[in-house]
């Protein structure tokens, strides 16, 4: 694979980045999110994390049991979907 590959298109992750990151001590999927941004584009890394996995298995710093992905996160504050298909802003804050 190429260095200037990406491993996160909707982040611009490279496998140069990642491989950075390996050498600076992160080892888990959801550090290597924090660093590079990875998974955090619209995907939510359903694109990129499963490749991110067989990275640091390749490399020799996930076990295959060891790879997780990275936490979820929901909203900041419930939204109906009422509020979705209208495409509305509501900002009940004072």
């Amino acid at each position: 694979m190429s260095e200037r590959s990406f491993v996160c298109r909707c982040e611009d992750v490279t496998l140069a980045e990642i491989g950075h990151t390996i050498d600076r001590g992160l080892a888990t999927v959801e550090e290597i999110k924090r660093y590079t941004g990875l998974g955090t584009g619209p995907c939510q890394g359903k694109e990129c994390v499963g490749l991110l996995c067989r990275i640091l298995i390749e490399r020799g710093v996930l076990t295959p049991a060891a790879a997780q992905p990275f936490t979820a996160r929901p909203p900041v504050e419930p939204v109906t979907f009422g509020s979705l298909a209208a495409g509305a802003v509501e900002d009940e804050r004072p």
